[in-house]
């Protein structure tokens, strides 16, 4: 091979290197970001709890900022569903998403860790993971989140269409996030995103609802649902007949203190 080719080989390599490298940093970035101002304004201090509005406006400020500084350089995804849609839409390829990802889940990491860090120990709380609130079920918790990532994912393809945006998204995704954060903070605290889910999950070391994939399936068929009530029902039934044994316990002990506190009378 001629000197002048391989010249022009390891240029454009090393450009592609960059440019994977600056995308790769760009989506550590924004996760980052994200997840540290994000996660830290659910934190409940005691001079003042956090409100729906200021956990909304502040997830709104966060994803516009990390989208504006990032979206030349990667399109700033920070978020594992938006890489998988937009895999799905064939507008990057497979090793690229998977990359994506990796540096979206290290970035998430990274921030909820820097979070923790300079939070006091009474404050951290659980870091703001996300649970299942108040009377809501798996199932509506996890529709919730479907619809609540649908829109989101749709804005993001709306507001990115060169066809159509003009500018930096950073503003209409932003309001993407606090509209769904306004609805979702009630049954989730709203996720939206597995990487703001998985930082701080990984820093507390709790994943009780990061569910494997059998158990994604499970709760789609229904049989997850159908077994917490079989088996949520049988610990009310022995409860209850528990209940009743000790409350029959109760009455004969007392019925047999009665008998025995009563004068004899002689047989006639």
């Amino acid at each position: 091979m001629e000197p002048g080719v391989c010249n022009r080989a390891n240029m454009l390599v090393c450009r592609l290197w960059t440019a994977v490298s600056r995308a790769l940093f760009a989506e550590f970035l924004a996760t980052g970001l994200y997840v540290f101002f994000g996660v830290g304004s659910v934190l409940k201090w005691p001079s003042a709890l956090p409100s729906v509005l200021q956990i909304a406006i502040t997830f709104n400020l966060a994803t516009a900022t990390a989208v504006q500084v990032t979206w030349k350089a990667s399109g700033a995804h920070a978020n594992p569903a938006v890489t998988l849609a937009f895999l799905v839409g064939s507008h990057i390829s497979l090793p690229r998403a998977v990359a994506y990802v990796a540096a979206q889940l290290a970035g998430a990491t990274v921030g909820a860790a820097l979070l923790y860090g300079v939070t006091p120990g009474d404050i951290r709380g659980t870091l703001g993971i996300n649970m299942v609130h108040n009377s809501s079920s798996t199932g509506q918790a996890v529709t919730v989140e479907v619809i609540l990532t649908l829109q989101l994912v749709l804005c993001i393809f709306a507001s990115t269409d060169n066809r159509q945006a003009l500018g930096s998204p950073a503003a209409m995704i932003g309001t993407s996030v606090a509209l769904g954060h306004l609805i979702g903070v009630y049954f989730t605290g709203c996720s939206m995103n597995p990487a703001r889910s998985f930082g701080p999950a990984v820093i507390i070391g709790k994943f009780t609802v990061h569910w494997t994939l059998a158990e994604r399936l499970a709760i789609l068929m229904g049989t997850t649902e159908v077994e917490k009530v079989g088996v949520e029902s049988q610990k009310k039934e022995s409860r209850s007949s528990s209940g009743d044994a000790e409350m029959g316990s109760h009455y004969a002990a007392q019925a047999g203190l009665e008998l025995s506190i009563l004068p004899s009378q002689p047989p006639e």
